[in-house]
């Protein structure tokens, strides 16, 4: 699959804390993404199998507003994702050698 920075940059939301679902008003302001390329992008990592979604299950003290959707790295997702991530990354500066004293 193809990924766009945008998509690159919700991943690497998700990769933060791979076991932790996400929802769409967090991600927004996460990556500064806006809804109508977040959920597109969202919808098309489900279909991919790199994410699932499923309706939060609220306590009654957070009745006052609707169930969110939630979002999670599958753990095909996680490994793909960490695979496109993997060109962008910065290598770790080489260690500097001191040299010995006699």
């Amino acid at each position: 699959m193809r990924l766009s920075l945008q998509t690159l940059r919700l991943l690497h939301v998700f990769l933060e804390a791979p076991a932790e679902p996400r929802y769409g008003l967090e991600l927004m302001r996460r990556t500064g993404i806006k809804s109508g390329t977040i959920y597109p992008a969202l919808h098309r990592l489900e279909d991919e199998g790199w994410l699932r979604s499923f309706t939060e299950e609220l306590d009654p003290v957070q009745a006052g507003r609707p169930a969110r959707r939630l979002y999670a790295l599958t753990d095909a997702g996680a490994a793909a994702a960490r695979a496109a991530a993997e060109p962008f990354q910065t290598p770790a500066p080489a260690p500097t050698l001191k040299p010995r004293t006699a």
